[in-house]
């Protein structure tokens, strides 16, 4: 089968056709993995990624369900409360034909909660993990965790001597230009191994033969293209050039859905998309007020808050493909609630405008904001749309747009007054959002809270959530967490993701509720 080559302009796709088999997918989205290293980065798309090489110890299926993986089952110790029992899978062979045993899972959980991992936070309350025998392995923490093992579907598993053979043991920083062998190259248990890579332009997986699952993938070949213009993105779809786009724009999906050789499914996805400011006292580098930041009063937060008609972005933009939003976490997590969702039907100007004069900004203020923008679906339309909104109250805004992996460090080094991210949660529960957005960012937490948001009362509640094993308690916890993040304004939700997947007539995938589709799962026939 012949392959497609992408050129390296961001608008020129240079392409052999050929039709869509069962052996090779060519699979394009918008952006590409910012790394291979399996835990420098909490990030979407590198998750994505990574789901095909490196495999996890448990898993989500497309209803959401914790599932096997390398682990076979999980439960709370019988005498001890405060370990878990991982039970793991024989037989795993990593793409070098070493075997899978417990000390590659103990060696890649001290690695994932290792100071640089930007996966920490999700193993905060872990004081160690011990081999039993070959295939077990306990896990000690600071008390009960009843929901541990829901912060596992992202901390993939690496080789132990493979890692520490190749001067590996050190994860690459988050955010920085950090080197290792790792980020580079690739040895899991998962369905596909590494064939080449070149970033942003081509990676090619092909499926190992080696792997313990007896049914097979039907794609044995994987081309992921990141494509970032949309328009070439969809141009590649329709000539045949690509066989799935992941990342639809919005104003195609209707006419791809009409499409004759096409099919296109849609669904929610568990992602919140949300600005976040800087809320610091010291004077913000993109203002004209020199002396202070108005980001900090919270009148002025509010009336950032007032001035988003959340509605009109859903049918403007979005085309009806959004879930409008009040708070910065989706349904499908614990601790959402109807009420906690309310969010103003339209705009109001005056209160808004009000409210800034009584901060002491009636002729508003300067501000520049970052935004993605190949990253999420219409990020930078979103923003500019956002731009509009706050202009109108007198916050005149300067946009700042870029691609993801220039965008990422500056949310992960704290370099941003203003900012357009996503957050989806992968443990569906609130804790996964106030370890890394609310908590200040210190030691395992706060890893994208660059806005410097701090409260140490917030904090030792968000902290308690990790061992509280009595539930009503454990939901009074987060409901008052959320009550104060919310009166705080502390993040300026938009809306809810809502996913559309495009493929050639006969590719069957569901859309999967954290975006992270599995194409070993891929079923191709009429």
């Amino acid at each position: 089968m012949k392959k497609l080559l992408l050129a390296t302009s961001a608008f020129a796709l240079v392409a052999a056709a050929s039709a869509a088999s069962a052996e090779t997918l060519r699979w394009a989205r918008a952006s590409d993995a910012l790394t291979l290293d399996p835990h420098s980065q909490n990030q979407g798309v590198t998750h994505t990624f990574a789901h095909h090489i490196y495999e996890t110890l448990v898993d989500r299926d497309v209803e959401g369900n914790l599932i096997p993986r390398l682990a076979t089952e999980w439960s709370v110790k019988a005498d001890d409360p405060t370990v878990w029992v991982f039970k793991l899978r024989q037989g795993v062979k990593f793409h070098d034909g070493a075997d899978f045993t417990a000390e590659d899972v103990v060696f890649s959980l001290d690695r994932a909660r290792s100071e640089k991992s930007n996966l920490k936070q999700l193993h905060a309350a872990v004081q160690g993990a011990t081999a039993v025998d070959d295939h077990t392995v306990e896990v000690k923490l600071a008390g009960p965790s009843p929901l541990y093992p829901n912060n596992l579907t992202n901390t993939f598993i690496m080789d132990k001597g493979w890692t520490e053979k190749n001067n590996a043991v050190t994860v690459q920083q988050a955010g920085s230009t950090d080197d290792n062998y790792s980020v580079r190259n690739t040895n899991g248990t998962g369905h596909y191994v590494l064939e080449s890579r070149d970033p942003d332009v081509r990676s090619v997986l092909k499926v190992f033969e080696g792997h313990w699952d007896a049914k097979k993938p039907q794609i044995t070949e994987i081309i992921y293209l990141p494509i970032a213009d949309a328009a070439t993105r969809v141009a590649a779809l329709l000539s045949g050039e690509v066989d799935l786009v992941q990342d639809v724009p919005v104003q195609d999906v209707e006419r791809l859905a009409g499409t004759d050789t096409l099919t296109v499914t849609t669904g929610p996805e568990n992602r919140v998309i949300y600005f976040g400011y800087k809320m610091t006292d010291a004077p913000l580098k993109s203002s004209n007020v020199t002396d202070k930041n108005p980001v900090a009063n919270p009148k002025v937060r509010e009336a950032m808050h007032l001035a988003i008609d959340r509605n009109a972005i859903k049918q403007v933009v979005m085309r009806g493909q959004s879930i409008p939003t009040g708070v910065a976490t989706p349904p499908f997590v614990n601790g959402w609630t109807p009420e906690l969702d309310a969010y103003p039907e339209k705009a109001d100007v005056a209160k808004a405008k009000a409210l800034l004069a009584e901060a002491g900004y009636p002729d508003g203020f300067t501000i520049t904001l970052d935004t993605p923008n190949n990253r999420y679906v219409n990020d930078e339309a979103i923003s500019q749309a956002v731009v509009g909104m706050l202009g109108q109250i007198g916050i005149k805004v300067t946009l700042a747009s870029r691609p993801i992996t220039q965008h990422s460090p500056l949310i992960q080094n704290a370099e941003t007054d203003f900012y357009l991210l996503g957050w989806g949660v992968p443990t569906f529960d609130s804790a996964y959002i106030f370890n890394d957005l609310i908590h200040t960012k210190s030691g395992h937490y706060g890893a994208y809270n660059p806005g410097g948001y701090t409260n140490p009362e917030l904090d030792k509640q968000i902290e308690s959530l990790a061992t509280e094993v009595d539930v009503e308690k454990r939901n009074a916890t987060i409901a008052a967490i959320w009550a104060k993040v919310q009166e705080d304004r502390v993040l300026l939700p938009i809306h809810n993701q809502v996913l559309a997947y495009a493929m050639k007539k006969g590719i069957n995938l569901a859309v999967h509720p954290e975006n992270q589709p599995r194409i070993y799962e891929v079923t191709v026939g009429q």
